[in-house]
């Protein structure tokens, strides 16, 4: 359990300092530029970090509150899964930010696309394609072994 919180806390600022940069951004005079749909990717980016954050720090908060006196498998496995799950809208997040970023620099929605979808794809195969696939080398499988 010590080393889920450690995790949570290392990775909680980088978050939460891209977060306050997402929201700086729409107070920039070029936000207000933007086409109705890059401003909609921006937001919805910050959606995405938002449910990444919450998710990053459920694990010290089920912790204090659901088992505050021990630590079970079910804690353990209930607060690594919320680390893993905040993985994903992060990835989502910070590639509609890649779109949003190239887009307002080049003007062209092709090439913001494109980066966009290679920043997801290289974030989804470092953080669960290629964990899940040492994971079956390993012979862990779908037990859960290790939760």
């Amino acid at each position: 359990m010590g080393h889920l919180i450690e995790e949570a806390r290392m990775v909680l600022p980088g978050i939460q300092a891209l977060f306050g940069f997402q929201t700086v951004a729409v107070f920039n005079d070029r936000f207000a530029d933007l086409p109705f749909g890059v401003q909609a990717c921006h937001m919805v980016a910050l959606a995405l970090v938002i449910v990444a954050i919450a998710l990053v720090m459920m694990p010290a908060a089920y912790h204090r509150l659901a088992t505050p006196d021990r630590v079970t498998l079910h804690t353990i496995k209930v607060c690594s899964r919320a680390i893993c799950y905040a993985l994903a809208p992060l990835a989502a997040g910070l590639s509609l930010d890649m779109f949003v970023v190239l887009y307002t620099v080049t003007s062209h929605a092709v090439l913001g696309i494109a980066s966009a979808g290679a920043s997801f794809a290289l974030l989804i195969g470092l953080w669960f394609v290629y964990p899940l696939h040492r994971r079956r080398v390993h012979g862990y499988g779908a037990t859960d072994a290790g939760a």
